[in-house]
């Protein structure tokens, strides 16, 4: 699956601009809390309801910003307080190609973030059993079931543990 292609091929994210908002020079003072919660498997929910608008999840994606571990939707003139039980965005797809003689893993969120596994966006273990991986601004991404095993399927063992290589730089899953 080329992940290039995804969003494109899905229609999810057509004509939503790529570039991200400047949220952190936005510096609007509190606005208060919103009944916004970011649930561990990547569903938005707003007054307990489910946000079922993709658009709209990647539109409230691109003004999220977290700080010290308070997470929240900031505009130029608000800024609203959410919850998030896990991290913010979800892995939902990788996948690997071999470019100039190395092998680069990309990612997908759920939010319709592409990236590289690479030295900006590294892989980190914490106490749960998939890793995390940076994607911006001090925010990461859970890797889910699918994106966890189809990492697995990509690693190499030593010494009892096990690892992926992506871009040349190796990275420990568990």
């Amino acid at each position: 699956m080329d992940l290039s292609n995804l969003s494109t091929q899905l229609g999810k994210f057509l004509g939503m601009p790529s570039e991200l908002p400047p949220v952190d020079q936005w510096q609007p003072k509190l606005s208060g809390d919103i009944d916004m919660v970011i649930k561990a498997d990547g569903t938005w929910l707003h007054e307990g309801g489910e946000i079922k608008r993709s658009k709209l999840v990647r539109l409230f994606s691109t003004i999220l910003r977290r700080e010290e571990n308070e997470y929240f939707l900031v505009t130029p003139v608000e800024k609203w307080r959410l919850q998030v039980e896990d991290q913010p965005f979800t892995v939902v797809l990788i996948e690997a190609k071999n470019h100039d003689d190395k092998t680069v893993i990309r990612m997908i969120t759920n939010t319709g973030d592409e990236f590289p596994l690479d030295s900006h966006h590294v892989l980190k273990q914490d106490q749960h059993e998939a890793p995390k991986v940076h994607v911006r601004a001090n925010m990461y991404a859970r890797l889910n079931r699918n994106a966890f095993y189809t990492l697995a399927g990509m690693a190499t063992e030593r010494e009892g543990q096990f690892y992926v290589t992506s871009n040349g730089i190796e990275f420990n899953i568990g």
